[in-house]
């Protein structure tokens, strides 16, 4: 392959040597990722990982490419339209590493394809759409399950809110709590536990844009830049046992706009005091979205 295509890894990816040693980039050429979900967030997830040499890829997503994701998404383009956005994203992914393992699931995940999605993997990345909670729910159910570290980078605003399960740790649901809640009430608990600082909320300029009867919000390409950056540096510590990385019920959550840095820690999760105070302030939105 290196002759036909003129690749080669280890070219490829010298620079990234020096913040990583030539050992450890052979770990994450030996390493696998899974990531659900190629859309804003997803895609961003998958292009860095794949610039970071990582060298196997499960990507799911059952979607196409629209105009409305080209403000966001790094696979929508007008040559893209229409077509599968794992389609879109795997050949990106070879078109950058060649010799990766990429595994495309087409019909998402489902508790069907759930085990084959996660089977060999070594870190799940979270990039499942806000209000896919039934996925969401199973898959990191399935991670704690089988011991796989599982993280999430939400884009919220302008900046991350990042959440990391470490196996042995919290879980997901020990965390939200959504577990035999309405769907409403599940999109307030998912809300609050992302993001607990709520740095993103001063400058939401247009409150009418968020409506979750409609299933939509706006979004912005610098939120997701930002997610792929801190969510490429979480795998790289994961995979490589390489620095503080705090999982749950910690929540770190960063705003480019407002210029700020927040670490929230929350015992109990959703269940924690401050959480229900926040969620007593979330709900009322949510029921205003759909009036």
């Amino acid at each position: 392959m290196q002759e036909q295509s003129g690749f080669d890894y280890g070219k490829a990816f010298s620079r990234n040597i020096g913040w990583v040693t030539e050992a450890e980039q052979q770990k994450l050429r030996r390493s696998t990722v899974a990531i659900a979900g190629q859309g804003g967030v997803g895609g961003a997830h998958a292009l860095t990982l794949a610039r970071l040499g990582i060298g196997g890829f499960r990507l799911a997503d059952f979607d196409e490419f629209e105009v409305h994701n080209f403000n966001r998404q790094v696979g929508s383009s007008m040559e893209t339209i229409g077509r599968p956005k794992v389609e879109v994203m795997a050949e990106m992914v070879r078109s950058i590493n060649p010799e990766a393992d990429v595994r495309c699931f087409e019909q998402g995940v489902n508790e069907a394809n759930v085990a084959a999605f996660l089977d060999g993997v070594d870190v799940y990345v979270d990039g499942i759409d806000f209000f896919a909670v039934d996925a969401r729910r199973l898959l990191f159910a399935e991670c704690a399950r089988r011991g796989i570290p599982a993280l999430t980078a939400a884009p919220l605003g302008m900046g991350v809110a990042l959440l990391y399960f470490k196996p042995g740790a919290m879980s997901f649901e020990e965390y939200f709590k959504v577990d035999g809640q309405p769907r409403q009430e599940q999109y307030a608990r998912f809300i609050a536990g992302l993001s607990p600082a709520m740095l993103q909320r001063p400058y939401l300029v247009e409150p009418l844009a968020v409506n979750f009867a409609e299933r939509k919000g706006p979004s912005t390409m610098m939120a997701c830049d930002l997610c792929a950056g801190v969510m490429g540096t979480s795998v790289l510590k994961v995979l490589l046992g390489r620095g503080e990385l705090r999982p749950a019920p910690w929540a770190m959550q960063f705003d480019a706009y407002r210029q700020k840095l927040s670490y929230t820690w929350r015992p109990g999760g959703n269940g924690n005091p401050l959480q229900k105070l926040l969620m007593m302030f979330i709900r009322p939105v949510l029921r205003g979205t759909n009036s």
